[in-house]
């Protein structure tokens, strides 16, 4: 990286961020901070087969949580359900809690210290939202889990090289 800070912006090339800490995958296996919210998929407790589409909103907070088929999840009353709450523990491994807190724009974002505070200061309520976007988003990171081990370059992805800010 430059010695100028900005002058990443000047150049095609993004940077990789780094995961705070290593995660496991098998009950939140896809999250990101995109699109104006955090929003991941979960897996189901009760079903290896069903998966929860999850995510919240930057600023207002409105949450949602449904099937990959937008069926609506049935722990969602009014508050966060065990999906969103598991998105924003995974979320935090992944992200750490202050960038979390700050993406959301959570007030007082640099005290946050963990999943379970970040959720108790969200203050938005149910907000529907389709399923679809993001959960296409994670079936297209699947499908690279399915290519053959090589070092030269994916067609697709020649616009985002590998750096590590």
């Amino acid at each position: 990286m430059p010695a100028d800070p900005t002058a990443y912006e000047q150049t095609s090339v993004t940077c990789v961020v780094p995961p705070v800490q290593p995660r496991k995958l098998a009950k939140v296996p896809f999250v990101e901070l995109a699109d104006g919210r955090l929003q991941g998929v979960v897996s189901s407790g009760s079903d290896i087969a069903r998966v929860y589409v999850s995510s919240i909103a930057a600023v207002t907070h409105g949450f949602n949580c449904s099937t990959n088929n937008n069926r609506p999840c049935g722990g969602l009353y009014g508050s966060l359900c065990k999906h969103l709450r598991s998105l924003v523990d995974e979320a935090v491994v992944q992200y750490g809690a202050e960038r979390v807190a700050r993406y959301l724009r959570v007030e007082g974002a640099e005290t946050v210290a963990s999943g379970a505070d970040l959720a108790a200061r969200l203050d938005g309520g149910h907000e529907p939202l389709p399923a679809a976007v993001v959960f296409s988003r994670f079936l297209r990171h699947l499908g690279y889990l399915e290519l053959p081990v090589t070092t030269a370059p994916l067609p697709e992805l020649h616009w985002f090289p590998g750096t590590v800010r």
